[in-house]
């Protein structure tokens, strides 16, 4: 089966069980959910996705927008790579090129879309200069951009990669047999370059088709498959066995994608030698290149400038004076430092394991005896694991590794990320293998080195630059990543891009810039150590060329204090962020805005329990998730949670203890939760653009039906956020069910691609002046106008209806951790009501009283009591009205 190489069989069974146990075991776990429906096994998920009018044109609009994106960014990434390697430009600009195309990937993906609105939305940046908004950047155009921008680094890298081993003397032996331009670039650039281009294209049409951060900021109404995925996985209602269904589906593109590579792999080339040319001169062609290249650099710039510009303002786009407070909010943040050396642990472990993990898989496929079926298994690995969303990966990981001796700590973390990123290191490796001389194993043989030895002698010497490529894109990537580690972070084990998280959930975008630009000085003082590290020799080539001691000295003194400070940078978040937890505090997992952890956190510290406690936020989807998922294994002690979801999560893991202490409640609630606030809905408009647009402003939810607010109106879609459940609760309250389908479906054809996943978004598009009018939180908006924001509230005359959240003692088993927490929840009860008043004007204890000036005017409950078969049943309804 195998010929005589104990050396690659190790190799091949080492990768193979590694991703058999945190790859293969957790998306079969995965794959089995999305055979059971209703208690039954079967094909019924699959059926009704497939007969789904939605889904069916999701993933049409998936596969034309990712097709198109890869092949604009393959196209745009060889030119850039072709203008760097192929013409006579500037070095300086060669090197600027290089940089900037890498940028985008030292920011986190969830950035982008938020950066694309403030750049070139009605009130962006470049729409304010321009002074006209240059396109709808909602729906195609949009989503064209956005994946544009986030797949071109990582193909530019691919190519780049491959071009650094292509023998450049082929194109002097094509001109001296006077074969023509064309051919000479077709035979010496293009053939050679093949099978990357094509593993290129691959990469960026997985990429783009598994995204959910891009369509979910700018795709408006242009709906994708990864909406339909996060919407069944993470939605209001979630439904793990929809969304497994989903993620096999999209899965099934890889095995389309495997036939292509394996069918180009007979285009790879192998030199002898790389030989390096003088660069033929032609002005027109560097002209032509560089210009193109330039412009290239200058868009990605324009559309990047806003996470520099906008955290230094008071309130874009209306108070654009200078302001350090958003960064000084950041920097009190008492867990800053730990969340910052938690990314920085988990970076550098996943850069080390990641890179050793995709040097071996990648000498298995590329330089090793195995046969060719055991070499395939490595490169099926690497497009399953592109093809797997993040999402997707995170949440197999938590129901798979859920109460076992790996969830909540940074293994699990690193684990993931190596399997998330391990497509593009195994292919920026595998072909820089694929062109070395296949000749090195033989001669070292014949000289009597084992196969290890010619690794670590011959092979690994020659490979050093692309192997701290490798470390550096795990890096960085690990630091900007969020979508697979949200489900797997713990109280103490949260890194950066999960504390961003939190900020899109309390709608602090200037402080989520803040937040990003952290991250990229973190990466670029990363990606400076390693350049530095991979051009030692051509620096110190240079030192020797330099004849004056002292400018010789001043050059060397430039290296170490760069290297020192990048070091110095990245070491203070390690060090500073040692007096970490004890780790016997009581963790608590909320979903509450901001205001009530504030005042959770004031009661707490106000009455002994100061160091005792840890609170992690989440967004309801996220905690909703691992409610279901992790049962009682979850880590909080206290969870603080969306009321209907409480029962919920009890009915499926009978999870929660009795509170044991008694409560006033004005409605009465179950022994093992008790409410802490209600959250309202409201209308919410911004009356410049009302003034803009001469827009009346709307009294009723009915009114948000009227034609002349069409483009104008941003909404929650309740099948992705439960605050969308607010509006639907008022009309299908206040008129019959067919009167209220009626009014939504209007609603629903005015908001076009404005209808959103996330709670917090239409209030964030009325706030940039994307829209005039938003249906959102109440509380929100009466803070906004307290703030003197052009934003004012209405309360439609069919009510405020209420959604309330409360908390629960998670039953662990620990008595005294219990005892603690049961102590914490009644003081939370007890001492934090009165701070929460200030904010939700909502009466939910016998006694309490309220501010009649800024309180709801109409407030209502529902007819019937919340409960995750009625939000199912409006779900229903709201998909009925988007047809």
């Amino acid at each position: 089966m195998f010929k005589e190489n104990k050396e690659s069989k190790l190799l091949f069974s080492l990768v193979n069980i590694i991703f058999f146990i945190f790859l293969i075991i957790p998306v079969s776990v995965l794959l089995s959910k999305s055979f059971i429906s209703d208690g039954s096994v079967g094909l019924i998920n699959y059926k009704n996705m497939l007969l789904s009018e939605s889904f069916m044109q999701s993933l049409k609009n998936s596969f034309t927008v990712s097709v198109a994106t890869a092949l604009l960014t393959t196209f745009i990434a060889f030119i850039l790579v072709y203008t760097i390697n192929n013409t006579n430009i500037n070095k300086t600009i060669k090197s600027l090129i290089t940089n900037i195309t890498i940028l985008p990937m030292l920011l986190p993906t969830i950035t982008y879309g938020f950066a694309i609105i403030y750049s070139f939305g009605k009130q962006g940046l470049i729409t304010k200069l321009l002074g006209f908004e240059l396109f709808d950047i909602y729906g195609f155009k949009g989503l064209l951009l956005g994946y544009t921008i986030y797949t071109l680094p990582i193909v530019f890298l691919l190519i780049n990669n491959t071009f650094k081993y292509i023998d450049k003397k082929f194109i002097i032996v094509s001109r001296v047999m006077k074969d023509k331009p064309l051919k000479t670039f077709y035979t010496a650039i293009l053939k050679p370059l093949t099978g990357t281009l094509a593993g290129a294209f691959i990469q960026a049409f997985f990429l783009s088709f598994t995204d959910f951060g891009i369509p979910a900021a700018v795709g408006g109404s242009y709906n994708v498959v990864a909406t339909s995925l996060y919407g069944e996985m993470l939605g209001s209602v979630p439904n793990f066995n929809n969304g497994a269904a989903i993620a096999m589906i999209m899965l099934l593109p890889s095995i389309f994608g495997i036939m292509v590579l394996k069918y180009l792999e007979k285009y790879n080339f192998r030199y002898n030698k790389v030989s390096q040319i003088e660069i033929h001169k032609n002005k027109l062609r560097d002209f032509i290149l560089g210009t193109i290249s330039v412009f290239m650099m200058m868009i990605i710039l324009s559309i990047f400038a806003v996470i520099f510009i906008i955290p230094f303002v008071n309130r874009w786009p209306y108070d654009t004076s200078f302001t350090l407070d958003n960064i000084n909010n950041i920097l009190k943040s008492p867990t800053l430092i730990s969340i910052y050396k938690n990314s920085l642990i988990v970076a550098i472990a996943t850069a080390i394991f990641g890179t050793f993990i995709a040097y071996c898989s990648a000498l298995v496929s590329s330089r090793s005896d195995l046969s060719n079926k055991f070499k395939s298994i490595i490169k099926s690995i690497s497009l399953v694991t592109n093809t797997v969303p993040g999402m997707v990966l995170g949440i197999a990981f938590l129901l798979t590794f859920s109460g076992t001796s790996i969830q909540n700590t940074f293994l699990i973390l690193i684990l993931c990320n190596t399997v998330h990123f391990f497509s593009t290191p195994y292919l920026m490796i595998e072909n820089s293998l694929s062109k070395m001389n296949s000749s090195f194993e033989t001669t070292a043989k014949l000289l009597g080195d084992t196969y290890l030895k010619t690794i670590i002698r011959i092979i690994t010497p020659n490979l050093k630059s692309t192997l701290f490529e490798v470390f550096s894109y795990y890096f960085t990537n690990s630091m900007v990543t969020i979508s697979g580690v949200i489900f797997l972070t713990s109280a103490k084990t949260m890194v950066i891009t999960t504390k961003i998280k939190e900020l899109q959930h309390y709608a602090k975008f200037d402080e989520i810039f803040v937040l990003s630009i952290l991250i990229l000085i973190t990466n670029l003082c990363a990606k400076l150590i390693f350049k530095l590290l991979i051009n030692r020799k051509e620096i110190k080539d240079k030192l020797t060329k330099v004849k004056n001691k002292e400018e010789r000295k001043k050059m060397k003194l430039k290296s170490k204090v760069a290297i020192g400070f990048c070091l110095a940078f990245i070491m203070t978040g390690i060090v500073g962020g040692c007096s970490s937890t004890k780790g016997d505090e009581v963790v608590i997992y909320s979903n509450a805005d901001e205001e009530v952890v504030i005042a959770m956190t004031n009661a707490l510290n106000e009455n002994g329990y100061k160091g005792k406690y840890i609170i992690q936020s989440f967004g309801t989807s996220e905690l909703g998730g691992k409610l279901l998922a992790e049962g009682k294994n979850i880590e909080a002690d206290l969870v603080t949670m969306s009321s209907y979801y409480i029962n919920e999560a009890q009915d499926n893991n009978d999870m929660f203890s009795p509170l044991e202490f008694d409560t006033k409640t004005i409605n009465e609630y179950e022994n093992y939760q008790t409410p802490i606030t209600s959250l309202q809905g409201s209308i919410i408009v911004n009356t410049e653009v009302l003034k803009e647009n001469n827009l009346k402003t709307p009294k009723t939810l009915k009114d948000l039906a009227n034609p002349e607010y069409e483009g104008l109106i941003s909404i929650p879609d309740i099948s992705g956020s439960s605050t969308g459940w607010l509006l639907i609760q008022g009309l299908m309250n206040g008129y019959s069910e067919n009167e209220a389908e009626d009014i939504m479906s209007k609603i629903i054809k005015n908001a076009g691609p404005h209808l959103e996943s996330s709670g917090s978004a239409p209030i964030k598009k009325v706030r940039v002046g994307e829209v005039a009018i938003a249906f959102g939180l109440r509380h929100q908006a009466v803070e906004d106008k307290k703030d003197n924001l052009p934003i004012d509230y209405i309360d439609p005359v069919e009510g405020n209806y209420q959604l309330p959240e409360s908390i629960a003692i998670v039953n662990k088993e620990d008595d005294e951790k219990e005892k603690l927490a049961r102590e914490m929840a009644k003081c939370i009860v007890e001492n934090s009501r009165e701070e929460i008043l200030s904010t939700y004007q909502t009466m939910l204890y016998k006694g309490e009283k309220i501010d009649l000036s800024i309180a709801a005017k109409y407030p209502k409950e529902y007819k019937e009591k919340l409960t995750l078969d009625l939000l199912e049943r409006h779900k229903e309804f709201s998909e009925r009205c988007k047809n």
